[in-house]
């Protein structure tokens, strides 16, 4: 079971994990979840007034898809969700959350970890900073390319 959702508005990562842990069997023995928060201050260390992702709706949307597919296929888990959210996010409001369940702790760290590594590098948004100093758009670093190259 897997599940990826483009999301619009604001979202609860509490109230992700509870619907999460409603859905998952009985054999299930680590849920491991990550939350992405947008941050205050850009990599100089100016402020950032809001973070905006611009997507494609369908694009993006099968992006998110591709990837939740590719690690329940990848991982001995038994189940996956994500929520990635889009368009003006606030500092400290959540951006994503990553879900993986499995009956062994290890597959789960492991599916999210790579979960969010390919979401870095390979889910078809737009990133762009706003802040006093004006906008500038956002690229995954070397670091991020890095990290995802460790699964290839």
């Amino acid at each position: 079971m897997w599940r990826a959702r483009l999301c619009l508005e604001p979202f609860d990562p509490a109230a992700a994990l509870a619907a999460f842990a409603k859905q998952i069997d009985a054999g299930t023995g680590a849920v491991v979840t990550f939350t992405g928060l947008a941050r205050g201050a850009n990599r100089n260390g100016l402020a950032v007034e809001t973070l905006f992702l611009q997507h494609h709706a369908r694009l993006t949307q099968r992006s998110l898809d591709e990837i939740a597919a590719a690690g329940a296929e990848r991982f001995n888990v038994a189940g996956i969700d994500l929520i990635h959210r889009a368009g003006a996010i606030a500092p400290g409001e959540a951006i994503v959350w990553v879900a993986a369940a499995a009956a062994h702790r290890r597959a789960a760290f492991e599916a999210a970890d790579y979960l969010m590594d390919r979401l870095k590098t390979e889910a078809l948004f737009w990133k762009r900073e706003d802040g006093a100093d004006g906008s500038t758009w956002v690229e995954p670093t070397d670091d991020d390319h890095r990290e995802r190259a460790r699964w290839s």
